[in-house]
């Protein structure tokens, strides 16, 4: 799942006649760097949800072997968006990942997949340590013990890549909520983990972003 349905506010200008996935970052527009990442560990399907201003994004996506949905009349927000892809992502955990960042130092779809115990975990995300998070101002959204497990404060930095078991969002009566919720329910039961992106990664959510990830990119061909 390709989380592509943000209003993209913090892009200003940029996103006023285009979703923020459709923004190009070193010639190519934002989602298609997340493409590669996603196509490279062969998913069985590939789900796109959209909202704000979807039909530039439709229209690059034709073709591309991805399905897409588009939230009307409402943004249903990271959990109900997910939910309400349920139909076509199919039963069984899945890969979760946002459209606005840029890694260099592996795929970190792989790194999760690869780390990943179902029998111990409900989610596994992919964290990004501070001084790795390129434009990210933050001090942090979680704290990680020795175990991988994850509560909240500061210390590492959700890179917006996770696994994350989907049994759980049918408990959530609302139907605009975001993952945080569940994520906090997965805490309580001590089943809420995450691992370190040993490189680094660039937040393409504001304009500054670009030319950061631009330059992550050159560094990463050298």
């Amino acid at each position: 799942m390709i989380f592509a349905a943000g209003f993209g506010t913090r892009m200003k200008d940029l996103t006023k006649m285009q979703p923020k996935p459709m923004i190009p970052v070193a010639g190519r527009p934002l989602i298609d760097h997340t493409l590669d990442l996603v196509r490279a560990v062969n998913p069985q399907r590939i789900v796109v949800n959209l909202h704000y201003r979807p039909e530039p994004l439709l229209q690059h996506l034709q073709g591309c072997k991805v399905q897409t949905i588009v939230e009307q009349p409402d943004i249903l927000d990271t959990g109900g968006g997910l939910r309400n892809a349920l139909p076509l992502l199919g039963e069984g955990p899945v890969f979760t990942t946002n459209s606005d960042a840029i890694w260099s130092g592996g795929n970190p779809l792989q790194m999760i997949a690869d780390a990943w115990r179902p029998d111990d975990m409900d989610a596994l995300l992919m964290c990004v340590p501070t001084p790795n998070a390129i434009g990210h101002t933050g001090t942090g959204d979680f704290k990680m013990d020795a175990d991988g497990r994850l509560s909240r404060g500061p210390g590492v930095v959700y890179g917006g890549v996770q696994i994350i078991k989907t049994s759980l969002l049918e408990t959530f009566p609302e139907k605009v909520f975001s993952l945080n919720i569940l994520w906090d329910k997965m805490h309580a039961a001590r089943r809420l983990f995450g691992i370190c992106y040993p490189g680094r990664w660039c937040d393409v959510g504001h304009p500054d972003g670009i030319a950061l990830a631009e330059g992550l990119l050159e560094t990463r061909d050298v």
